[in-house]
């Protein structure tokens, strides 16, 4: 039964779906199950696996949705007895479970594979982001040019973005050869639930690119969510220092930081 439970979890984290794996990690006197027990809980709240039913498995399992949504793991016990702050259940023991939350892994989707993707890459992987990188030119999108890259798609690049399942933990980073192709990049992933889309480009070309957006009846409200142009003003301008300048405006969205001088800060 348990290897079941385990490959389940194994096949959501491939998915990069939220889930949690309870586990009866201590009992004392009567409960329903032993030392071991495991059950599944995905995000909707659906289950596999079990820890004895009953008010037990429901409070566990509630337990559990709200540590996914928290994104943190706990250690919690309950008496299984009618005493006041208990269960209210007539085993008459007491189990501590332990819930695992395993989160999403954060990925990096790179459009395009020149030079400053190139760096983005590497600081991506640095970072320990699932990089993905997205490409119609062969020359630009290879395993001797990328070794590292979790994932390279070789191909049309709106059919490419428009297939690919692009969730809340997916940082958007469009940097292709021309603003056509920028444009056609950001057309396809601006209804996404991308954490972060950033574009590069100069403040005429973004706003070109925006306007035709706002003629094609894209809502003002989209497009603010946009970082165009692209990254944090840090006063460098080689391909490595713009990368930085990109992933240190993505930390900041995916820690929820602030652009501030810690010595500034007040405690």
């Amino acid at each position: 039964m348990e290897y079941k439970i385990l490959n389940q979890i194994s096949d959501e984290i491939k998915l990069n779906k939220k889930v949690a794996l309870a586990t009866i990690t201590r009992v004392e006197g009567s409960t329903p199950r032993k030392e071991g027990s495991m059950m599944g809980i995905k995000e909707d709240g659906t289950i596999f696996g079990t820890i004895g039913g009953g008010t037990l498995e429901l409070v566990v399992m509630e337990k559990a949705k709200k540590c996914i949504i928290n994104g943190e793991s706990k250690n919690f016990n309950f008496k299984l007895t009618d005493d006041e702050g208990s269960l209210h259940m007539q085993c008459g023991g007491e189990a501590d479970v332990f819930i695992k939350v395993f989160k999403p892994f954060d990925k990096l989707f790179i459009v395009g594979g020149g030079h400053i993707a190139f760096e983005l890459y590497e600081l991506g992987k640095m970072l320990e982001f699932h990089t993905t990188i997205v490409e119609d030119r062969e020359e630009f999108c290879n395993i001797n040019r990328f070794p590292q890259a979790d994932e390279l798609k070789l191909g049309d690049i709106q059919e490419i973005l428009q297939e690919y399942p692009i969730d809340d933990s997916t940082y958007v980073v469009i940097v292709t050869r021309g603003h056509k192709h920028d444009e056609v990049a950001l057309k396809s992933v601006i209804d996404s639930n991308a954490k972060y889309i950033g574009m590069i480009g100069s403040k005429n070309k973004t706003k070109y690119i925006m306007d035709n957006l706002k003629s094609e009846k894209v809502s003002q409200e989209k497009l603010d969510k946009i970082y165009a142009p692209i990254g944090i003003d840090l006063g460098g301008q080689t391909p490595k220092e713009i990368a930085f300048s990109i992933m240190s405006e993505i930390l900041v969205v995916k820690n929820n930081g602030s652009l501030n001088h810690l010595k500034d800060i007040k405690k």
